[in-house]
C-alpha cells in the first residue's frame, strides 16, 4: 500500500536541499537517508533521500542527483510516497494510518449513527475526519482525544463525544448548512493533531 509521507516545499540554500512538510508521525522511519520514495507526479521520481537534517524546526532533505537550487525548485509541491505493508501499524497504539480510518462508521457514545469517514483532512493545526452523513451531507470532526473517544479497528468504528453544534446542525436552519464546516473548525481551533498521514 502506498502512503503520502511528505510534500516537498521550497528550495533551501544553493546545494539542492528542500524543505519538507512532513505527513507522517514516523519521519525517522519513512524519510531517513537511503529511503527510496515514489512521487506524485510520478515523473519527478522515484527519489532517493541522500541526507536529512532539521533546521529551525523544519526538516530539510537532499535527494540523490539534485545538486543545485534549480533542481530543488523543480521538485516543489511534489508528494513523497512510501510503500507500506497494509497490515503494519504505527508504533504508538493511539496513532493510525489514514487507510485504517477511511470507511470507519462514526457513532456517538450513546450509539447514534453519525456517518462514515470518507477522508482525513490534514490541516496545519490538526487533522479532521470528513464524515459523510446518511443523507449525503458532510460534517467535519476534529481528530482530537476530547472528541474522538475511541477507535475500534476490529469493529470498524470510531466513537465520538461531539460538543454542541458539531454534528447537530439542524437547529439553525440554512445558517447551519453554511456554517457546519466552520463550526467544526472553530471547535477544533485549539486542539492537537491526533492522526497520521
Amino acid at each position: 500500500m502506498q502512503l503520502v509521507v511528505a510534500r516537498i516545499g521550497r528550495a533551501h540554500g544553493i546545494k539542492g536541499e528542500v524543505t519538507v512538510e512532513v505527513r507522517t508521525d514516523e519521519p525517522e522511519l519513512r524519510l531517513g537517508p537511503g529511503a527510496v520514495l515514489a512521487t506524485d507526479p510520478a515523473s519527478a521520481g522515484p527519489l532517493t533521500i541522500e541526507t536529512g537534517r532539521v533546521h529551525s524546526g523544519r526538516l530539510l532533505l537532499r535527494f540523490a542527483g539534485v545538486r543545485d537550487r534549480t533542481g530543488a525548485e523543480a521538485l516543489r509541491n511534489t508528494l513523497l510516497i512510501a510503500d507500506v505493508d497494509p497490515d503494519e501499524r504505527p508504533e504508538d497504539e493511539d496513532e493510525y494510518y489514514d487507510h485504517q480510518l477511511i470507511d470507519l462508521d462514526v457513532v456517538t457514545a450513546d450509539g447514534e449513527e453519525v456517518g462514515r469517514i470518507t477522508e482525513i483532512a490534514h490541516l496545519p493545526t490538526q487533522d479532521l475526519f470528513v464524515v459523510e452523513r446518511p443523507d449525503g451531507s458532510e460534517v467535519y470532526v476534529p481528530f482530537v482525544a476530547e472528541i474522538v473517544t475511541g477507535i475500534d479497528l476490529d469493529e470498524q468504528r470510531a466513537v465520538i463525544d461531539p460538543p454542541p453544534g458539531l454534528i447537530d446542525d439542524r437547529e439553525a436552519g440554512d445558517e447551519a448548512a453554511d456554517g457546519r464546516g466552520a463550526s467544526a473548525r472553530d471547535a477544533a481551533a485549539g486542539g492537537t493533531s491526533g492522526g497520521e498521514a
